[in-house]
C-alpha cells in the first residue's frame, strides 16, 4: 500500500519552491504581502498554505533545538523535540537540573503574554489562518476551492484544540484582527459554543480534504478523521471526569465522535502497524529516516520528513551525544512499574504494600538491572539495559555491538552542562536511560543541524488506542476490539500469546494489579474499572516519550498522579562497588567514570531514600523525596495579566493571580 506523509511539502516542495524564492519556510506570508492584493490566482492559495504548514507540523522542528517550533510549547521544560522531549512535563520521566517552576509550584500568572508562536495566549498562527480563511475566495468560486479551505479549517481546529487543552474557554475569532478591531476585546466563548465550533472546523475539513495516499503531500481526510478523533477522546474524557464542568451528560456525544472517526479509518484498511524480522519494530521506527514507506512503515498517518539540505535538525546529537546536558533524563521507577509481565500481568499480583506477591517472572530491585528482564518487551526498547543499545555504542570508535564496544553503564547525573567524564553521551538521572528515539548512528550525530531522523506525529497505534478507550469509556468494548487494538500492539511489541496465553487482553482475563489500583484509589476522586485502567497503561506504555501523557493525565482529571513519588533505579551494594571503580583502572575499562555513592550524601554523589532507591532533585525546596507538588488550578493554564488590563471582559482560571478590578 503506498502511503506518504508530510514528505513532498516538506522535503520536495521546499527543494522545488526553494529555487525561486530561498527564504520559502522562513518567510511570514502574511508580512509579504498587501492585504487583497495577494492572493490573484489559484496557486498562490496553496503557496500561502504552505507557509502555515510549519507552525502545526512541527515534527522534530528544524535547525537548532533551541529554535524548534511545537504545538504545546506551553509545556516545554526541555528545548528540543517536543515528541521526544514533551514527557518531560509529565510523570513519564526525570530530568536533569532544577525542576522547572511549573512542576514544580513556583509558577505564577505571568504578566505578558510570551511572543513565542507557541504560548498558549498567541494568536498571531491563528490570523493568518482566518486572513485565508476571508481572502481565498477571491481567486474564484469558493464552491471550486473548498480543498484549499479544508486545509485552513484543519489547522484552525488544531490551533483552538491546543487552546483548549491549555486555557480552557477562550474568545473565537474569525477574522484577522489588529489592536483597533473590537473582536479583540470579546469576551471568553464558552466550552460548549467553543467545542462545537472545533467540530465545524474539523468536519467541513474531513468533507472536503482528499481521501488519498498523500501522495500529493498534503493534509488529507485521513489526517483530520485521526485529530478529530483524537480531539473527541479529549474532550469526551475531559467532561466524563471533570464533573465540575456538569458537563457529563455530552460526554457520550463526544466519545462516539472519537470511535466513529476512528473507525473510519480502521475500516480503509490502509495502514498496518510497522513490523521487522528483529522483533524490534517498536524501537526501530522511531529512528526511520525519511520517507516511512522507503522503511517499509504502513503505519504513519503524519510524519514531517527531513532530506537533510533543505531541511534538518539536530535532535539525534542531542539526544545521543550531547544527552548529559539540559537534555539528559531519566526513566522513573513509578513508570518502570507499569510495565506489565511477559505473561499478561503486573509485577504484583495479590496483596497490599510492603506484603505484595510477586509475579515469578518479576526478579526484583537487588541486582543489576534485572527487573527489566521477562517484561513487556517495550520497556526493553524504551529504557537501555546495560549489554544493549546506547550501552554498547562508542562514538569514540565509532563501533555497536557487545564484543566490539562491550559495556558502557549509563552516568548518573544530576546538573546539565560541560565537564562531563568520558561517554557522556550515556547519562541519565535516574539510572535507567532512555533509548526510544535514540540512533546508534554517529553521522547523524554530526550532522548537527542537518538530521533526517523521521518524525511520526500521527500513527496507527495511538488510533487503535483512542478507538478502544472511546469503546471502553462508551461500556461497549468487546473481545473483538482488544483484539484489533491492544493485543495487535502487543503482538508487535514481541509478546508471545502461545508461550502466554493469558497476556492476550480479555473481558474475562483482566489481570488484577494491586499497586496501581491503590495508586488509583488514593489520587483520583472516581473509581476506574479493569478494563479502562489497562487500556490507559497501554496507552502510557505504547506512547511512551512521544508528547502524549500531560494531556491524557489533564483529560482524565488524574494532576494528583504527579505526586506519586519518582525515583531512580535501586543502589545495590553491587552497583555502588561498580560505581565506586576508577574509570582509568584497565580491569574496568568499561566502566564510564569513577563516582563514589555512599548511601545518603550529598554534593557529587547520589543520594538514595531509605530503601537505597535515587532521589531525583534531591536539593529542591519543593519536591520532597521525589514528591512533586500539584494544585487543581493547573488543569488550566492562566491568562497573562496585561491581557485581561486590555480586555476588561476576560476572566481569570480559577486559583491564579487576577487584576485588581
Amino acid at each position: 500500500m503506498k502511503k506518504y506523509s508530510i514528505i513532498t511539502l516538506l522535503v520536495t516542495l521546499v527543494a522545488v519552491l526553494s529555487s525561486c524564492n530561498d527564504d520559502f519556510m522562513q518567510r511570514d506570508p502574511i508580512d509579504k504581502m498587501a492585504d487583497g492584493t495577494f492572493f490573484t490566482k489559484e496557486a498562490d492559495l496553496q503557496l500561502y498554505l504552505d507557509g502555515i504548514y510549519r507552525y502545526y507540523v512541527y515534527g522534530h522542528g528544524i535547525g537548532g533545538t533551541n529554535n524548534t517550533s511545537h504545538d504545546k510549547g506551553f509545556l516545554a521544560v526541555k528545548a528540543g523535540s517536543q515528541i521526544i522531549f514533551g514527557d518531560a512535563f509529565s510523570d513519564n520521566t526525570v530530568y536533569a537540573g532544577g525542576i522547572d517552576s511549573k512542576l514544580g509550584g513556583t509558577y505564577d500568572t505571568p504578566n505578558t503574554a510570551s511572543k513565542n508562536m507557541d504560548s498558549p495566549w498567541q494568536w498571531m498562527k491563528l490570523r493568518k489562518v482566518n486572513y485565508f480563511l476571508n481572502h481565498y475566495g477571491e481567486v474564484g468560486d469558493p464552491e471550486t476551492l473548498k480543498g484549499y479551505a479544508a486545509q485552513a479549517y484543519f489547522f484552525k481546529a488544531w490551533d483552538y484544540y491546543i487552546k483548549l487543552v491549555a486555557l480552557g474557554e477562550v474568545p473565537w475569532l474569525d477574522k484577522e484582527l489588529d489592536t483597533a478591531s473590537p473582536e479583540m476585546y470579546g469576551p471568553r466563548m464558552p466550552r460548549t459554543e467553543l467545542v462545537e465550533k472545533i467540530l465545524e472546523c474539523f468536519d467541513f475539513a474531513i468533507a472536503n480534504l482528499e481521501d488519498n495516499d498523500n501522495s500529493c503531500g498534503h493534509i488529507n481526510q485521513d489526517m483530520a478523521l485521526f485529530l478529530k478523533s483524537r480531539f473527541c477522546l479529549f474532550e469526551g474524557t475531559f467532561r466524563k471526569y471533570h464533573t465540575e464542568l456538569n458537563l457529563q451528560s455530552s460526554a457520550n456525544d463526544l466519545l462516539k465522535m472519537s470511535r466513529d472517526a476512528a473507525k473510519k479509518i480502521i475500516d480503509k484498511n490502509r495502514y498496518r502497524l510497522f513490523k521487522n524480522a528483529d522483533g524490534d519494530g517498536y524501537w526501530r521506527m522511531f529512528i526511520q529516516k525519511g520517507s516511512p514507506e522507503t522503511e517499509g512503515n504502513e503505519e504513519t498517518i503524519l510524519a514531517r520528513v527531513y532530506d537533510g539540505v533543505k531541511l534538518g535538525h539536530d535532535n539525534p546529537r542531542y539526544w545521543g551525544m550531547n544527552n548529559h546536558t539540559r537534555y539528559c533524563m531519566g526513566a522513573p521507577l513509578c513508570m518502570i512499574e507499569d510495565y506489565l509481565c511477559e505473561d499478561g500481568r503486573p509485577i504484583y499480583l495479590a496483596g497490599s504494600e510492603g506484603n505484595y506477591t510477586v509475579n515469578p517472572l518479576f526478579k526484583g530491585y537487588d541486582g543489576m538491572w534485572e527487573e527489566l528482564d521477562n517484561r513487556d518487551p517495550r520497556l526493553r526498547q524504551t529504557v537501555c539495559k546495560p549489554g544493549e543499545y546506547a550501552s554498547i555504542f562508542d562514538m569514540d570508535d565509532n563501533t555497536y555491538g557487545l564484543e566490539e564496544t562491550g559495556v558502557i553503564y549509563p552516568m548518573i547525573i544530576y546538573d546539565t552542562g560541560g565537564g562531563s567524564p568520558m561517554k557522556h553521551y550515556n547519562s541519565t538521572v535516574t539510572g535507567y536511560r532512555f533509548i526510544k528515539h535514540w540512533m546508534p548512528d554517529y553521522s547523524e550525530w554530526e550532522a548537527n543541524p542537518n538530521g533526517v531522523q523521521t518524525a511520526h506525529m500521527f500513527r496507527y497505534g495511538e488510533l487503535l488506542l483512542i478507538y478502544a478507550e472511546a469503546r471502553a469509556e462508551l461500556g461497549e468494548i468487546t473481545n473483538e476490539d482488544l483484539d484489533i487494538t491492544i493485543n495487535a500492539l502487543r503482538e508487535r511489541a514481541g509478546f508471545d500469546f502461545v508461550k502466554y496465553p493469558n497476556a492476550r487482553l480479555t473481558l474475562s482475563n483482566i489481570p488484577a494489579d494491586p499497586r496501581l489500583d491503590a495508586i488509583y484509589a488514593e489520587k483520583l476522586d472516581y473509581s476506574v474499572s479493569p478494563i479502562i485502567r489497562e487500556i490507559r497503561r497501554e496507552r502510557r506504555v505504547e506512547t511512551m516519550m512521544e508528547g502524549m501523557r500531560y494531556e491524557d493525565l489533564m483529560r482524565w482529571k488524574a494532576g494528583k498522579l504527579f505526586t506519586v513519588p519518582v525515583r531512580g533505579m535501586k543502589m545495590t551494594p553491587e552497583k555502588i562497588e561498580l560505581y565506586s571503580k576508577n574509570r582509568n583502572d584497565e580491569t574496568y575499562k568499561d566502566y564510564p567514570f569513577k563516582v563514589t555513592v555512599p548511601i545518603g550524601e550529598v554534593g557529587n554523589q547520589v543520594r538514595v531514600d531509605e530503601e537505597g532507591f535515587i532521589i531525583p532533585w534531591p536539593t529542591s525546596t519543593t519536591v520532597i523525596k521525589g514528591v512533586r507538588p500539584w494544585d487543581d488550578k493547573r488543569y488550566y493554564y492562566p491568562i497573562p495579566l496585561n491581557e485581561m488590563l486590555l480586555n476588561p471582559q476576560l476572566k481569570q482560571n480559577p486559583g491564579w493571580k487576577d487584576i485588581n478590578r
